[in-house]
């Protein structure tokens, strides 16, 4: 463990932000940062999405810590300023989902090393609910989980639905895993989308504070995904579908405009967990916590209800 750099300006955090470079199993440097490690109410580890990084959850780190709770979060290998695997660093890439459960072990010890208070809360964003929801099953020790728009499947137009595991596993067997997946490349969604018609968020505040770090930090940002990373996210969420969920109290934020994971299968799952409760955003689409204002305190103020209660 060793200080890594953190982009306080940009991030908007808490003033006691301290980020530092972390080694996995596997011998992945990743990034970790802490915000008000003096939280009184216990910890947040929040899990984020695909293509995220620490700075981008700096208000809501701020809007946690001024509930009195510390905020524990990570670059997951291949992007913000963890190590990549492929020369191009635009391409989200991974083998396999189990390598991000590597991520979160040692981001776990790291924070037992570190003493941040009991107990400890997920909080866990599109890609990163898939890989929180693998880790409760694992049975790692949380109070309790609020999901946002978690990746338990991919939205994919019905055409591609029942093609895009067979061709993804095909084309990792003849060693073009690497590529990026069709339809995506090595931009940056937030720069090269406008703001209308946009799939993230309805708030354009919002949507500068990404285009901003995103123009000042070129490092963190991250295009489309690799074949892979495809064949691997599709193959984790088969798995995850045909297991039950935990016990814990749980609250999942769904908008009604979702296009970037599946909404029914989110449905499906919530209305089988036990201790569940699905939040829908009315009018919200996948970023939730970079909604409006008024969505996204709606959610956070229904998440620290769960954690408090």
């Amino acid at each position: 463990m060793s200080a890594a750099p953190l982009h306080d300006d940009l991030a908007d955090g808490p003033a006691d932000g301290r980020a530092f470079w972390l080694k996995t199993a596997d011998g992945t440097r990743i990034r970790a940062a802490i915000w008000h490690a003096c939280g009184q109410k216990g910890t947040v580890v929040l899990l984020p999405g695909r293509s995220e990084y620490v700075e981008k959850y700096g208000r809501t780190a701020r809007a946690l810590a001024e509930a009195g709770y510390a905020v524990l979060t990570v670059d997951w290998r291949g992007q913000g300023l963890a190590d990549r695997a492929l020369p191009d660093r635009m391409v989200g890439h991974v083998v396999d989902f189990a390598e991000f459960q590597d991520d979160l072990d040692t981001l776990l010890t790291f924070a037992a090393a570190q003493g941040l208070p009991q107990p400890f809360h997920m909080l866990a964003h599109s890609m990163g609910g898939a890989i929180g929801l693998r880790a409760l099953m694992r049975g790692l020790a949380f109070r309790t989980v609020a999901f946002s728009a978690p990746m338990w499947g991919i939205a994919l137009p019905w055409w591609q639905k029942p093609f895009a595991l067979p061709l993804s596993t095909l084309a990792c067997a003849l060693g073009q895993g690497h590529r990026y997946a069709p339809g995506t490349g090595p931009a940056n969604y937030v720069l090269d989308e406008p703001f209308a018609g946009n799939v993230l968020t309805n708030d354009p505040g919002m949507w500068d504070y990404m285009r901003r770090q995103a123009l000042a930090q070129p490092d963190l940002s991250l295009g489309g995904p690799s074949l892979n990373w495809l064949h691997a996210a599709l193959t984790e969420c088969n798995s995850l579908a045909g297991m039950p969920s935990p016990a814990l109290p749980c609250l999942c934020a769904l908008g009604t405009l979702e296009q970037v994971v599946d909404p029914e299968v989110i449905r499906s799952r919530m209305k089988a967990w036990p201790n569940g409760r699905l939040h829908l955003v009315e009018g919200g689409q996948h970023e939730v916590l970079m909604e409006t204002p008024a969505l996204c305190h709606a959610f956070l103020d229904a998440a620290l209800g769960l954690f408090s209660g």
